[in-house]
């Protein structure tokens, strides 16, 4: 149950920031939703390989190269979600970021929240 409230927190966060960013354009609520399921799968997959191949990078640049690989991720999202489009990596690199500290927030007090209550 705590992955389906996580998609569709996730799918909010993206939905309100591809509305407030120039850049990011979203199609309907349904793609924010698949956007944020196949964005959880690409985490899940893709992204410990693309870490453990840049690793060097990542290790010389003290962590910072993750940005990078955060905002591929967003890219490699917007090739395979159809209505999801983001002009460029510095947008999907601004995304990237405000959509993990809003998701880090959002996750933290609404789980919080939801722990304290099943107690």
């Amino acid at each position: 149950m705590n992955f389906i409230l996580k998609i569709l927190i996730t799918a909010v966060n993206v939905f309100l920031l591809a509305y407030l960013l120039p850049g990011i354009e979203i199609k309907d609520f349904f793609t924010a939703i698949l956007v944020s399921f196949v964005l959880s799968l690409l985490d899940a997959i893709v992204k410990p390989i693309i870490i453990i191949l840049t690793l060097p990078a990542t290790i010389f640049t003290l962590g910072l190269f993750l940005f990078v690989i955060n905002a591929l991720i967003i890219l490699i999202d917007a090739h395979f979600v159809g209505g999801f489009q983001v002009d460029g990596f510095w947008n999907a690199l601004l995304f990237s970021i405000l959509l993990s500290v809003i998701n880090s927030f959002v996750h933290k007090s609404v789980l919080q929240k939801r722990n304290s209550r099943e107690s």
